[in-house]
């Protein structure tokens, strides 16, 4: 079973960037779509952006469209979330997901989750 780990969470200033990374470990991402999601204080977790097992395919959320970017480095069996142009409204702890088959931006069909990265944007 593929067990993730995320890193690269932080402060920043607004306007700046940061990477998180997910890692695989267990089991390689092969077949394996990746998502990651996020939740702010006192709001529901949210999708940001998916990336189909190949890689070729990706989704975004409205609000992250043009400023971040999901990629996928199978030789490292890791997915990177590269986020640019960040915002204070972009705080939140970040969680990467993982599942069997085709991407999706629902949370539910997600079955492998990781610990979470705290991302703070200050103005």
């Amino acid at each position: 079973q593929v067990q993730l780990v995320e890193s690269g969470g932080g402060m920043v200033q607004a306007g700046g960037s940061l990477r998180l990374s997910c890692a695989a470990s267990g089991r390689t991402f092969s077949g394996y779509a990746v998502g990651w999601f996020r939740q702010a204080p006192g709001k529901e977790r949210e999708f940001v952006a998916a990336i189909s097992w190949s890689g070729g395919s990706t989704n975004y959320a409205d609000s992250v469209k043009g400023r971040f970017t999901i990629s996928k480095d199978n030789a490292r069996n890791t997915v990177y979330l590269q986020m640019n142009s960040l915002k204070p409204e972009d705080t939140a702890v970040y969680y990467c997901a993982a599942k069997y088959g085709l991407m999706s931006i629902l949370q539910y069909q997600y079955d492998r989750w990781g610990q979470g990265t705290q991302v703070t944007v200050s103005s």
